[in-house]
């Protein structure tokens, strides 16, 4: 396809300009897909307002956004399970297919991974992308490509819950009820965890968190967090924790209320490298602990899950903007956290 596309680019902190790109020119085993939507992560917002994370650091002009849906315009010649009109949702990390990681399947440690909007490589606020056909989910009908750039960050939602062998029987609590926090919560429903609390300190998300299937919400600024959830189950504590929110304090509140036996999935990073935690008492119970980066092997269930009806994704949306209202959308989403949960971007 020739032309030209727009292109929103970071042009230096808090500071978005549009430029025009030539449309890319899909490779033999790559589709031109027309981006419809574009998901606002946290790593964006990150680059956007401090311009790098850890040795990942943004050097303008740079395109964000790693989170999206469209549909499907040209194909490689190679091509086969792909045609255009297709609808699709775009997992963004390619990998080199060689390393030992990716041999044994665990693609997603993959040293060479080339990431949407990790620098220096351009993310998807734009028009246009050429990307791998394998990266390129098609969306069943009842599945809009709104939902599909959401199921990004669903996956990460799936792959914790899967490292925390997530089942019907269990009681699970979330800490942090952001948008990862979220589609956790949705992934350990969809999964047959049917008690699961929500922890956080705006109300209006864990608002969201019970709007979305949240057994009960504890507000940290509001209730005693390790007396509550031991009231919540009796005593017991709770068998799975997902920790989404990254502080040392709810670390230390997993440990202080988790199950003898019981397994803590840590997915919040943190701003500093260490935190303090009761090492001790976790050597007491028994405890796991499961890390997870990224995803693995999602895209195909976390899709299934939303076209089955077991989860409502697009109610983790709480702002829609347009395209050219971008630099708005960013800056909204930093300075009123406590009532955006999740902004997403119409291209």
């Amino acid at each position: 396809m020739d032309g030209f596309m727009k292109v929103a680019v970071m042009e230096g902190l808090h500071k978005i300009g549009y430029t025009e790109r030539p449309i890319p020119v899909p490779k033999d085993d790559e589709v031109l897909v027309k981006l419809e939507y574009v998901g606002v992560c946290g790593s964006d917002l990150h680059y956007y307002e401090s311009g790098a994370i850890g040795n990942y650091i943004v050097e303008p002009p740079f395109v964000l956004g790693h989170e999206s849906g469209g549909t499907v315009v040209e194909v490689g010649k190679n091509v086969k399970h792909l045609v255009p009109g297709d609808r699709v949702a775009l997992e963004p990390g390619k990998t080199c297919g060689q390393c030992e990681f990716c041999r044994t399947g665990r693609y997603n440690l993959c040293p060479d991974v080339i990431f949407f909007a990790t620098p220096p490589i351009d993310g998807v606020f734009q028009e246009y992308v050429a990307h791998e056909a394998a990266l390129c989910f098609k969306l069943p009908e009842n599945v809009s490509t709104m939902e599909g750039a959401l199921i990004e960050p669903l996956a990460v939602g799936f792959h914790a819950a899967n490292q925390g062998n997530a089942h019907i029987g269990q009681t699970a609590v979330v800490m942090g009820a952001g948008c990862i926090g979220l589609c956790s919560l949705l992934a350990l429903k969809a999964e047959g965890v049917s008690t699961v609390y929500v922890v956080d300190i705006a109300k209006n998300r864990l608002d969201k968190a019970l709007e979305l299937g949240a057994s009960a919400v504890i507000n940290g600024l509001e209730e005693n967090v390790i007396e509550k959830i031991r009231e919540l189950t009796g005593g017991d504590g709770a068998d799975l924790f997902i920790e989404t929110a990254g502080t040392e304090i709810t670390t230390r509140q997993c440990i202080q209320t988790i199950k003898k036996g019981g397994t803590i999935v840590l997915v919040g990073y943190s701003k500093t490298d260490e935190i303090s935690v009761p090492v001790n008492m976790a050597l007491d119970k028994e405890l796991t602990f499961k890390t997870i980066f990224r995803y693995r092997h999602i895209y195909p269930m976390a899709i299934d899950a939303v076209a089955s009806g077991k989860l409502n994704l697009k109610g983790i949306v709480t702002h829609y903007f347009d395209f050219d209202d971008l630099q708005n959308a960013m800056d909204q989403s930093i300075a009123d956290k406590q009532n955006i949960v999740k902004s997403v971007i119409k291209i």
